[in-house]
């Protein structure tokens, strides 16, 4: 029976990372479903420009402004349930946003941001909780990969399923994604549950918190996961030096994926076609940074490793002030160091906290904060190159994002090991 048990373990160990990879393809995809279909979407229901902004302002506003609810509703329910229920509100908001009307379109919008945000809150804590320390790099990294991937599946077959079936059909597809990952992470938490349950007829030593019986007379402590002793977030101050990177990655993150095809028109004289399609790469290279700092941090500090992301990340800003023409050398590098900025401040967070309240907490605020300093990246730059007719004062901005992530961030976490 005990090697049933640990080979059933050794088996479903791998199926919370799995279900997790598609939790996350609703977590940034929803959010950008209706750019590829924003002109039709705007000739069907009138929208100004100003109203058709606010599809991907509102989301990440959300992800700032909801959070405090986010973190309400977990600590209610347990991190299982939480993350269910952020994936049923998605349900929802996604098809509400595909009524043909500007109220639904909006409405909707709302309710994905504040389902999104309850899992962007919940995930981090249940990899910290269920995940091996030597493997908890790796799952944050599959994880932030997976949020890049599904936002690049849906930009690129949001506009052929509009084609055949109209825009809010195509919208409304994506909801299966959301069916699909609810009923793996149903299986997976009931799988998981089953095989940390312990046979009847072997006897368990209870020597504290006990999270895993691996055999007669074993067992596997964790720590208590209840104590209410840990410092709160807002009176740590390396809180507010990853909330100050986060934001400076956010910021930096939205305001070029909001304006870079239209800085490549402008600046190389791409057709609005060819510069929405070769900004895809600074999306797709995510997926290397998000993957490949998990490979550093079983070797380096994660303050050298935000170092190293800080550099990489100054090559999209500086390289397109200066030598635009080289767009996608600058995409590759920036695309690589934005997926990895992401990931190395999720770590360090697992990293410092003591318990799973203490991640919900450390979670919460680190990116309510950040995502807050997010939301306002398009509009700055945007009101930037308005008032300037160039990219100069925009790309300065960023650049000034991305130093606040290299430099604040690697002090933050010059004591995490």
């Amino acid at each position: 029976m005990t090697g049933a048990v640990r080979t059933g373990l050794r088996g479903a160990a791998w199926l919370l990372p799995a279900a997790i990879v598609l939790v996350a393809l609703n977590f940034r995809g929803p959010i950008v479903a209706p750019a590829p279909v924003i002109g039709d979407i705007r000739a069907d229901l009138g929208l100004t420009a100003t109203v058709a902004g606010l599809l991907t302002t509102i989301p990440v506003l959300c992800f700032a402004l909801a959070t405090p609810l986010a973190s309400w509703v977990i600590a209610k329910a347990d991190p299982e349930r939480a993350v269910s229920l952020s994936l049923v509100v998605v349900l929802v908001g996604t098809v509400i946003r595909s009524l043909p009307s500007t109220a639904g379109l909006l409405t909707g919008t709302a309710v994905i941001g504040i389902g999104i945000t309850i899992g962007n809150v919940v995930v981090p804590v249940v990899i910290r909780r269920d995940t091996s320390p030597e493997r908890v790099g790796l799952v944050t990294g599959v994880y932030t990969s997976a949020l890049n991937v599904g936002s690049m599946t849906t930009s690129l077959a949001t506009a052929p399923i509009a084609a055949v079936w109209g825009w809010p059909v195509a919208i409304a597809l994506w909801a299966v994604l959301a069916v699909v990952a609810g009923l793996a992470w149903t299986y997976a938490v009931g799988a998981r549950a089953a095989w940390r349950r312990p046979a009847v007829a072997e006897p368990v030593v209870e020597t504290g918190p006990v999270d895993q019986v691996l055999g007669t007379g074993s067992v596997r402590t964790v720590p208590d996961t209840t104590s209410a002793g840990s410092v709160r977030p807002a009176r740590r101050l390396i809180t507010w030096g990853l909330t100050l990177a986060f934001g400076g990655q956010a910021f930096s993150y939205y305001a070029l994926t909001a304006w870079i095809p239209t800085l490549l028109h402008d600046e190389i004289g791409f057709s609005k076609e060819s510069s929405g399609a070769s900004s895809s790469v600074f999306q797709i290279l995510a997926v290397v940074g998000a993957l490949g700092v998990p490979v550093l941090a079983a070797k380096w500090r994660p303050r050298a490793i935000i170092a190293l992301v800080g550099f990489l990340w100054l090559a999209m800003p500086l390289g397109l002030l200066f030598a635009p023409q080289l767009w996608l050398l600058w995409s590759i590098l920036g695309g690589a160091a934005q997926g990895g900025g992401i990931t190395v401040i999720f770590i360090v967070i697992v990293r410092i906290v003591s318990s799973d309240a203490d991640a919900r907490r450390m979670s919460a605020f680190v990116q309510g904060g950040g995502y807050l300093i997010g939301s306002a990246g398009p509009l700055v730059a945007g009101s930037l190159h308005g008032a300037t007719g160039d990219w100069t004062a925009p790309l300065l901005v960023v650049l000034v994002a991305v130093l606040t992530l290299g430099v604040v961030g690697s002090v933050a976490a010059r004591r995490v090991a």
